[in-house]
């Protein structure tokens, strides 16, 4: 998955500033290639909660209110936005490096298990998966993938019930496919077969 050369759309989540433009080549020689405070180099592939995986352009230092500050520039690719992050809260809300296999295989774990039925107001369960998938964690997205999943086409499933499967099938797709080195159609594919699996048990 090639998250360069794509434009990319401005976007805002505090503590992250928008970013709408890319970083041609020689620009990113001119900037700083790691940050000793998180770790995290240029080039790196990262894991930020509110949007997913994607990658650190670059580290750049700007004025803000009179005072320096050093950000991550992010690109995510499947919703062509860049996002700046000050480097001195990345761990702090959250932003990883990619999982690793034996996460990935947790998650497939997860994927074949049968599916939990909540119960309760749906406005409330819509939160705790919300929760789930803003959180970060791999794990937590695949239960609310396993969980949401519907194979039958007329399964009564709701608007929003899709629109959360969607998302957190997108973001856990989009982190396995870069973890296992595949694309996110294969990695689609692959967790959804598990996801059958799963289901087939819960019947």
């Amino acid at each position: 998955m090639k998250l360069e050369g794509q434009k990319s759309k401005p976007a805002f989540v505090d503590p992250a500033y928008a970013a709408p433009d890319m970083y041609p080549d020689e620009a990113r020689e001119n900037k700083p290639k790691t940050t000793e405070l998180s770790g995290f180099e240029v080039g790196d592939y990262v894991v930020y909660p509110a949007h997913g995986a994607g990658q650190v352009l670059a580290i750049e230092n700007q004025t803000v209110a009179g005072a320096s500050l050093e950000l991550f520039v992010i690109y995510f690719e499947r919703s062509k936005m860049t996002l700046r992050v000050p480097t001195r809260k990345a761990t702090s809300v959250g932003m990883r490096r990619l999982s690793d296999t034996h996460a990935t295989g947790h998650v497939r774990v997860t994927l074949s298990q049968r599916p939990i039925k909540a119960r309760g107001n749906w406005s409330r369960l819509a939160q705790d998966y919300e929760s789930k998938i803003n959180s970060g964690d791999i794990v937590a997205l695949a239960e609310v993938v396993r969980d949401l999943f519907r194979p039958a086409q007329n399964s009564g499933q709701s608007f929003s019930e899709r629109q959360l499967y969607a998302t957190a099938l997108d973001r856990l797709s989009g982190e396995v496919a870069l973890v296992d080195g595949i694309t996110e159609q294969e990695a689609v594919k692959k967790l959804e077969a598990l996801l059958l699996e799963g289901s087939k048990r819960g019947v």
